[in-house]
């Protein structure tokens, strides 16, 4: 696990947009898995910029989205594949059909879930997983206490997690139950994982899942045992790291040649 802290989200946007962008240019039909949330909007964000700007050329590359409601109907606005739509595919020339999100209107959801590994395995795997991380640790929608090996599956919502998604809604009656989410096992077969944490909020989360136990309770901290994380962070979200001057050092004098 690399730890990056850089002075902004900016700067974070950046960084990542170049770890996608040099992984197009090595790999044009390159798979994403593609997070929602507040974190991950300055990647697609500098990413579409790019596009528009510099020519990024996203036009073999597929997408996968991280997660789903269940019980939207579809084309909802709070939907995680129209809110990808929004923020992302539709500011960059990635083809409609090569953008897959797990269905949450099957009437037969563990078939859904099975048919979404599949369709991620068919693909080849994810190459680069972007990532936010709530304040209780997790990632995707797999809360505290989900299993380190679980794959992609239905999970209810701490009520955390719902208040934190009302303002999204309007009320926190119109927030689901119920998700669907790539498991933390699923997550582990990215190839490579890059993980976004800003502001003073995200700071005890950070140390929890970077320097803290792997344990359920936690859901960030299975990352620790990711061949290939790197957790971008501005200096806030770092406060309370004990290895902070250490990360600093380690990135500051890296090889060059490792990339990100």
């Amino acid at each position: 696990m690399e730890v990056v802290i850089l002075p902004g989200s900016r700067q974070i946007g950046a960084l990542a947009a170049d770890a996608i962008e040099l992984l197009l240019q090595r790999k044009p039909n390159a798979v994403l898995g593609l997070a929602t949330g507040t974190s991950p909007l300055t990647i697609y964000e500098e990413l579409a910029r790019r596009h528009e700007e510099h020519g990024v050329d996203f036009s073999e590359a597929r997408g996968f989205v991280l997660d789903e409601y269940v019980g939207l109907e579809p084309g909802h606005p709070q939907s995680y594949r129209e809110v990808i739509r929004r923020e992302f595919t539709d500011r960059v020339n990635i083809k409609p059909e090569n953008v897959h999100a797990p269905d949450g209107s099957a009437a037969d959801i563990p078939a859904a879930c099975q048919a979404y590994e599949e369709a991620i395995s068919e693909a080849g795997g994810v190459d680069l997983q972007i990532l936010g991380v709530g304040t209780d640790g997790h990632i995707g929608f797999n809360e505290p206490g989900s299993s380190l090996s679980s794959r992609t599956r239905i999970k209810t919502l701490i009520e955390q997690t719902r208040k934190d998604n009302a303002r999204f809604f309007g009320s926190i009656s119109e927030v689901p139950h119920h998700v669907l989410t790539q498991g933390l096992g699923t997550i582990l077969e990215a190839k490579h994982v890059i993980l976004v944490a800003t502001g003073a909020q995200k700071a005890q989360t950070v140390r929890d899942f970077v320097e803290g136990p792997v344990a359920a309770i936690c859901a960030a901290s299975v990352l620790q045992m990711h061949p290939h994380t790197t957790i971008l962070i501005d200096e806030a979200a770092a406060s309370s790291l004990k290895l902070a001057d250490y990360y600093r050092h380690a990135y500051d004098n890296k090889p060059q040649w490792q990339g990100l």
